[in-house]
């Protein structure tokens, strides 16, 4: 039945039930989803960050794992035999050189390892050492952010949760480090520390780690929590007043627990994403220090104590500088790429 252009007749034809197919088409339900999935698909779609972090892991299991099947030790000086004069032909090595007892070795059929790297001045395996100090290097920017992420927390939650007095007094202490030079401060700390706790540590299990270490870890936590707990105050300042904080404090909930149900798992975006920037930082402190010889302990190695041995033979072997400096470039730009591919999928926020 046609229906007139001006008349008010009903048109029975609208109100005919939708088909299965027709519900289907209009109805285009999205998948349950949580806010961790939603960054990580954001993430996977960032090809720099994530090209990054392939680079990054695919560094850290070649430190971890490689040491553990290659012939070769970090400290294991070839050519070098109780009992027998020094073979100084394995110092100093080229890339895929083999000393006078591994030519020989070679020639009666016997199948000798190649060493990647050379070797260096001592006769130790170059390749296993910058496995080795890749490792020290990661291990120490990973405890590093650790600190400066408990600490930072820690100051940054109180000092925003409780104002007044509390957070003038913690913001004017994080004022008075922040106007302290830092590199000054590092070097000078790492001095003094070195010399103060090297005797306190000898006999006991903390010596095996080094004084340098657990100096360059003090100074950390003395001098770099500060732009943490900036971060974290200013994320806890925007958070107290909402709605839900202030029904639990209605309700006689204590400021501590407040702070750890509700406001900082509501900022815990941030504080991985900051804690994720922090380590490429740590890293290049620390390779700075131990090129400076503030860093780890003779004869362990670090990717900036090897930059600093391969300045003495910088004409003849200009591969041992550049291959430590490649690898710190490689970590920290990794890192940095990634903690912002993280700052972008986790903080939509931060990019209007």
């Amino acid at each position: 039945m046609e229906k007139k252009p001006l008349s008010l007749q009903v048109d029975l034809d609208q109100f005919i039930p939708a088909t299965e197919e027709e519900k289907e088409y209009m109805v285009q339900m999205r998948a349950s989803s949580t806010f961790f999935k939603d960054g990580v698909k954001r993430l996977v779609k960032n090809k720099v960050a994530f090209v990054s972090f392939i680079v990054i892991v695919v560094i850290t299991l070649s430190s971890i794992f490689v040491p553990m099947f290659w012939p070769y030790s970090y400290e294991n000086q070839l050519g070098v035999t109780p009992g027998k004069p020094v073979d100084a032909s394995f110092k100093n090595l080229h890339p895929f050189e083999y000393g006078s007892t591994e030519l020989k070795r070679i020639e009666a059929g016997e199948k000798v390892f190649p060493h990647i790297f050379g070797t260096d001045d001592a006769g130790r395996d170059y390749f296993i050492r910058v496995l080795y100090g890749t490792r020290v290097s990661l291990a120490v920017g990973f405890f590093a952010s650790i600190i400066v992420l408990v600490i930072g927390t820690l100051v940054g939650s109180i000092a925003g949760y409780a104002g007044g007095k509390v957070d003038l007094i913690l913001m004017r202490i994080v004022d008075v480090i922040y106007s302290l030079p830092d590199m000054l401060m590092v070097i000078l700390l790492s001095t003094v520390l070195k010399q103060t706790i090297g005797p306190a540590i000898d006999g006991t299990a903390l010596a095996s780690i080094g004084s340098n270490i657990i100096s360059l870890f003090i100074v950390f936590a003395i001098l770099y929590w500060v732009s943490m707990a900036r971060l974290i105050r200013g994320q806890i300042l925007s958070l107290r007043e909402q709605e839900y904080v202030l029904s639990a404090q209605a309700t006689g909930a204590k400021g501590s627990w407040v702070v750890r149900k509700h406001l900082i798992p509501n900022c815990i975006s941030v504080v991985i994403i900051s804690a994720a920037l922090q380590i490429p930082n740590a890293i290049f402190t620390e390779s700075f220090l131990s090129f400076l010889g503030l860093g780890v302990n003779a004869p362990m190695p670090s990717l900036g104590s090897l930059a600093s041995d391969a300045l003495n033979g910088l004409q003849s072997y200009p591969y041992r500088l550049v291959i430590p400096a490649i690898v710190i470039s490689l970590i920290v730009l990794g890192l940095n790429l990634f903690g912002d591919g993280l700052r972008d999928a986790f903080d939509p926020k931060l990019n209007g």
